[in-house]
């Protein structure tokens, strides 16, 4: 009987601890907060980076795609662009795979 009395008594005070909940959840939220400066910020901010590139495509650009084809812009659509890949060859891709602008003069045998 006097065992039980003395666990309740340490339970009742344990409760009563104001600052046990938070310092139990300050870690996650911490964990939380450096996940959104390490991996979702800098995403973003390519995803931003990319879509200005897209925008700003233009006849005449010099582009790679993702999947390596290199060519020069012939006709820019909606969604799509005509890409010159040798003369008189052209092929269809979506403006989102374009990954690199490459300064002008750098295919030269287009």
């Amino acid at each position: 009987m006097l065992i039980s009395s003395a666990y309740a008594q340490q339970a009742a005070a344990a409760a009563t601890d104001p600052t046990g909940g938070l310092m139990q959840i300050l870690p996650i939220v911490l964990m939380f907060i450096v996940l959104y400066f390490l991996m979702v910020r800098p995403q973003m901010k390519r995803a931003k980076e990319h879509k200005a590139l897209v925008e700003a495509l233009a006849r005449g650009d010099e582009v790679v795609t993702q999947g390596g084809v290199a060519g020069r812009v012939a006709k820019v659509g909606e969604a799509y662009i005509a890409l010159e890949v040798s003369e008189g060859v052209e092929i269809q891709v979506q403006k989102t795979a374009v990954q690199l602008v490459l300064p002008k003069g750098t295919l030269k045998s287009l």
